[in-house]
């Protein structure tokens, strides 16, 4: 399936371009750092959005490392509920995607203290001008569940140095959003790099054409809103929530997202979860009306997501291999993060 633009494409999609161009021809000199916050269950926009690219980039022979960023649910909130299971339930959806825990590796924040260390030698490479500035940190303040603002907060994009320098991570995969993070990150490579030698390289972005699918409501999906359709949702709940969907009075179904937002983001999952055209399958639809259109998606949804519910239903019969999984994920970052920090601490002319 593809998407037609007339707009000209920006500096930041034309290298994108290039590195895919560049996995194709040797991923394995691709080291990719990507992740979650474990604040809910992870939707059908997680999988359309990253999900399922990070099983791609693992297919294709980069070395993959997924965070659970467990530490960063602490940003915008004042305490991390259940977060045990929330970790759990992100490990979960990750391996009934397809995340190959003996290509991938996953781990979890708190498990890497290394990791946590560099944030210390990182904080002094960037001006507290410099994070003020940060548009995306200027916007989760905004939207900040917060009473006041957290210190973690206003480091964020430090941290998130962290976790993708700590691997020494080349590529990561970003939203147009993102850039901003990013930025921060090359720079602290670079700065220290000029500073005590050359140590981490300066990530690319790796931009996602990931498309826009709304909630229920006809908001933007999220977790913590209620509007979406978790990955382990049954097939009887995933029906519920779709005919409870907004659409518009307009009985013909067109594939239209600047006017018809809610009936074209429905559109748009079911033609994701077919592999088709958005405009062929409302074309298909046509006079058949917002009920048609809610069948034609529960029917797509459900079908897509059969195998995946499924591997999930397995892996959960064994939580202890689940947390093993995760232990030997954490065991091989902590391997990882440890020589980074020794590197890191020879450098600055540290001793231990």
């Amino acid at each position: 399936m593809t998407t037609v633009t007339d707009q000209p494409m920006t500096p930041a999609a034309l290298r994108s371009a290039e590195l895919e161009r560049q996995i194709a021809v040797d991923p394995g000199r691709f080291r990719i750092l990507t992740g979650d916050r474990p604040t809910g269950a992870l939707h059908l926009g997680h999988y359309f959005g990253t999900l399922h690219n990070r099983v791609r980039l693992q297919d294709l022979g980069a070395e993959v490392f997924v965070l659970i960023a467990d530490y960063q649910v602490l940003t915008d909130r004042d305490v991390a509920e259940r977060l045990g299971e929330y970790v759990e339930g992100l490990l979960l959806d990750h391996l009934a995607i397809g995340v190959d825990p003996a290509r991938t590796t996953v781990f979890n924040h708190s498990a890497v203290p290394a990791l946590n260390q560099l944030l210390l030698p990182f904080l002094s490479l960037v001006s507290v001008a410099e994070l003020g500035r940060n548009p995306t940190v200027k916007d989760e303040i905004a939207h900040s569940r917060q009473a006041a603002v957290s210190g973690l907060m206003y480091t964020y994009p430090v941290h998130q140095a962290a976790d993708i320098l700590f691997c020494k991570g080349n590529l990561v995969p970003v939203g147009q959003d993102q850039l901003p993070h990013l930025e921060v990150t090359r720079t602290v490579a670079r700065r220290f790099n000029e500073r005590y030698g050359p140590v981490f390289p300066e990530p690319d972005a790796l931009l996602s054409a990931a498309p826009l699918l709304l909630g229920t409501d006809g908001t933007k999906m999220s977790k913590s809103r209620g509007n979406s359709v978790a990955l382990g949702a049954s097939e009887d709940e995933t029906a519920r929530l779709i005919k409870g969907a907004t659409t518009d009075a307009d009985r013909h179904i067109t594939y239209e997202p600047a006017t018809r937002p809610g009936v074209s983001s429905l559109v748009l999952l079911a033609a994701l979860c077919l592999d088709r055209d958005p405009h062929a399958v409302a074309e298909e639809i046509g006079d058949g009306g917002a009920a048609a259109l809610k069948r034609t998606v529960t029917d797509a949804v459900n079908a897509k997501m059969a195998p995946i519910r499924a591997r999930r239903a397995e892996y959960a019969q064994d939580m202890g291999q689940v947390r093993d999984i995760l232990r030997a994920g954490n065991e091989r970052a902590n391997a990882v993060a440890e020589a980074t920090l020794t590197e890191v601490r020879e450098a600055m002319g540290m001793f231990r």
